[in-house]
């Protein structure tokens, strides 16, 4: 029996090519002169500025926004850059409802924080648009440095390094460079292949050479690059997903969402991208929230994401739970899946209600079932791959001070190291932190990282 036939609900041109461009058109138009200066005009430029703390990678973020508001913008991204090489991605896609303008001083007064992060995209795209790289390397020194993983923490690190003189080889798993920003991130946040443009634009420091296809543990060993390379980083992020394990998760048109996700960035024309429609997404992170919304705009009827704890412990910010239910989105809380019913296709998922008590999370008997022909899993990535002499903790690589592992002269930021907080600009900080720690371990020059 076809596929088709099993659950005929999942058809892709749901919508025509012109609501469905327009459905995935820039979700945060960027702010043109004259609205940059009068949203720069509004910062008060704290001396001691609860925004650059609140920020992973400690950009100062008033000097910025006051090089703004005296019509520099490149002055602004050059400062911008010196803190996060992928500051024009990280405007884009930080939560910083969560951060930089969660801690505003605006925010805390008016309930209307400075725009910074529309701010810091004006400044960075004003700049990446210009021919040339901004930074020049410094002399070479001779070391070469292997980094695994062409993501946010690795590009960081490599750009870091390579602007200090070293040799970097990236070594990624994937046909294109970029990570999570190229792979893992909603279509409307980043449109006109944007990813791939930074990538370029950050290559173009010099220095670094990229080889696709090279997975750490297949194609490339650790102890072979040790006995090649002066250091190593890793930076590969998580490539495993994790199972619900739950009874008829086998059923067709079950599958994990970041999948979804990178068959929709990668996809030429969206037309051909089949979606249910009735979806059910199982999580309540960022990816939960993103497929969501795309499948959304794919043209599902009813998509709903169903999450085990209440809305208040959702991984996704506030402002993404929002925009899915502005998006036609509905939220379920506190209800996991049992069993995943259907004759072949996924038709029905039945949950039960959950309970916080004395002993964590408890299922209930009380239980309900959603109509659904396409499931997506969102409840977390795990760490595959691992060299055994690697010591982890909590499922990821452990790691002391900035980026250190347990095998000398490796490294490791980003999604793959414990500690962080899954998103990019952490993985950024992690890399530039790492990198600055190569480097002073190869050369004994200082570190020299903001904040």
């Amino acid at each position: 029996m076809s596929q088709a036939r099993l659950s005929p609900g999942v058809l892709p041109g749901r919508l025509d090519p012109e609501h469905m461009a327009a459905n995935f058109c820039d979700v945060a138009p960027p702010l043109d002169r004259h609205e940059a200066l009068v949203a720069a005009d509004r910062c008060y430029f704290c001396h001691d500025a609860p925004c650059i703390t609140a920020c992973p990678t400690s950009i100062d973020i008033p000097l910025f926004i006051r090089q703004i508001s005296t019509d520099t913008p490149d002055a602004a991204a050059m400062t911008i850059f010196h803190a996060n090489i992928l500051g024009g991605m990280c405007a884009r896609v930080c939560p910083t409802e969560n951060l930089c303008e969660g801690a505003c001083v605006r925010e805390m007064a008016e309930g209307k924080p400075v725009e910074i992060g529309a701010l810091q995209r004006y400044a960075t795209d004003g700049l990446m648009a210009q021919e040339g790289h901004p930074f020049i390397r410094a002399e070479t020194t001779g070391k070469r440095i292997a980094v695994i993983g062409a993501g946010p923490a690795g590009l960081a690190a490599a750009h870091r390094l390579a602007a200090k003189g070293h040799d970097v080889t990236i070594f990624e798993a994937r046909p294109k460079s970029g990570g999570l920003n190229e792979y893992g991130i909603a279509s409307y946040k980043s449109v006109d292949n944007f990813a791939q443009a930074e990538v370029e634009w950050l290559m173009g420091i010099g220095g670094i050479t990229v080889q696709h296809g090279q997975a750490l543990g297949q194609q490339i060993t650790l102890e072979t690059l040790q006995a090649d390379y002066d250091a190593v980083f890793l930076g590969m992020g998580l490539s495993g997903v994790n199972a619900l394990r739950t009874t008829g998760e086998d059923r067709d048109h079950v599958t994990d969402a970041v999948s979804f996700i990178r068959d929709l960035r990668q996809a030429s024309d969206l037309t051909t991208l089949p979606v249910g429609r009735d979806v059910v997404v199982i999580g309540g992170g960022m990816t939960a929230v993103d497929a969501a919304v795309q499948a959304k705009l794919l043209g599902a009827e009813n998509v709903s994401i169903v999450y085990r704890r209440g809305q208040d412990r959702m991984g996704a910010s506030r402002h993404e739970q929002d925009h899915a239910t502005a998006s036609g989105v509905r939220l379920i809380c506190n209800a996991a899946p049992v069993a995943i019913h259907g004759n072949g296709a996924v038709a029905e998922i039945e949950f039960c209600y959950t309970a916080n008590g004395p002993d964590g999370l408890t299922m209930t008997d009380d239980r309900f079932r959603l109509k659904a022909d396409q499931v997506f899993r969102a409840i977390g990535q795990r760490l595959d791959g691992t060299p055994d002499a690697m010591q982890l903790e909590g499922g990821k690589i452990a790691i002391t001070g900035a980026g250190r592992t347990s095998v000398d002269g490796v490294w490791a930021g980003g999604d793959c190291a414990a500690g962080g907080d899954d998103l990019t600009v952490t993985a950024v900080a992690e890399g530039r932190d790492a990198a600055e720690d190569i480097d002073a371990h190869l050369t004994g020059r200082p570190v020299s990282i903001p904040g």
